[in-house]
């Protein structure tokens, strides 16, 4: 198992890991605070309890093998992002609950690293990366767990097809969940603003992937479609989140390659831009920003207000078209 984080670092441990993620982007982090360089975290008005340790964040495999995947059901927010030959991957991230297994677990990309920012120190489960990204994946200011022949929280499923059948067991990685305090994206939640579009059903489409959300009112959530099929839990129940985001981002090449020599795409989530809010049945036009990449992501209406999400799980599915 690749050594883990160690201590507490310096401003320059941000500076190393996420400034060579952000070059070619040229986007830069913010002011370096004085003692590991992130933004001070805004203090939350939930009563939440202070956080008791880092997010666990998971690299979940999205191809049609390695579905249905286990353990998305449980976590506070699922990333979908576009990877290489138009496809998509998942990063599960869990603070209030952690589940019994997660995957199957998949490998990490440079743009991971800018999205983690915004968590203090989160552990990052993968099954590798490419080679030459490994030093910044090390460098990052989060702890790194891939398996490894010391690790005991990985363990292949027999009867499935590598490499979609490496899943891992969070209780031996984390000893109890973060706690809601952990879980600092920006995002808010309460009462839906004024306004909005009522809206049944929506479709975000990558060249080789596509994502369905359609309203359930008996449910009070949206259902998850995946290439046109439902998206399921491991127990048979259907996947539905009660907000989705559909954040317009820039999409660029980054400097790796897979072994196919396809291009690894680089999701930049710091900046700013448009959104798309998916909650109660309705759309609402929204605008994204994140200042650098230890800040969380906020979601305003027209007017500058806040956009609160609904109490529950959150996807946010990356969209590089304008």
């Amino acid at each position: 198992m690749r050594q883990r984080t160690r201590g507490r670092r310096g401003a320059a441990l941000l500076t190393a890991a996420v400034a060579a993620s952000l070059a070619a982007a040229g986007c830069a982090a913010g002011p370096a605070a004085e003692d590991d360089g992130r933004s001070p975290k805004p203090v939350r008005s939930t009563g939440a309890a202070p956080a008791s340790g880092p997010v666990l964040a998971v690299k979940v495999d999205n191809v049609r093998a390695a579905r249905p995947q286990t353990g998305l059901e449980t976590a506070d927010v699922v990333y979908a992002e576009p990877v290489e030959a138009g496809l998509s991957r998942l990063m599960a991230v869990y603070a209030t609950e952690l589940p019994e297994s997660v995957g199957p677990v998949r490998s990490a990309r440079e743009s991971d690293l800018e999205l983690l920012g915004q968590f203090d120190r989160p552990t990052l489960a993968f099954s590798g990366a490419q080679s030459s990204l490994l030093p910044l994946i090390d460098k990052a200011p989060l702890h790194a767990e891939p398996p490894g022949e010391d690790s005991e929280a990985y363990v292949r499923d027999e009867d499935r097809q590598a490499p979609h059948n490496l899943y891992l067991w969070p209780s031996r990685l984390l000893p109890e969940p973060a706690g809601r305090a952990a879980l600092t994206t920006g995002f808010t939640y309460g009462r839906a603003p004024a306004g909005g579009r009522a809206e049944s059903s929506h479709t975000v489409r990558y060249p080789s992937a596509s994502f369905t959300f359609t309203w359930s009112e008996s449910r009070d959530r949206w259902l998850v479609a995946m290439d046109g099929a439902p998206a399921t839990a491991a127990d048979g129940g259907q996947l539905a989140p009660a907000t989705v985001v559909v954040q317009h981002v820039q999409v660029r090449e980054s400097d790796f390659r897979d072994f196919r020599g396809s291009n690894s795409p680089y999701v930049e989530s710091v900046g700013s831009g448009r959104a798309k809010v998916l909650r109660d049945g309705r759309s609402y036009d929204a605008r994204w920003k994140r200042g650098a990449a230890g800040d969380g992501t906020t979601f305003t209406t027209g007017d500058g207000s806040p956009l609160n999400f609904a109490t529950g799980q959150v996807w946010v599915v990356f969209d590089g078209h304008s």
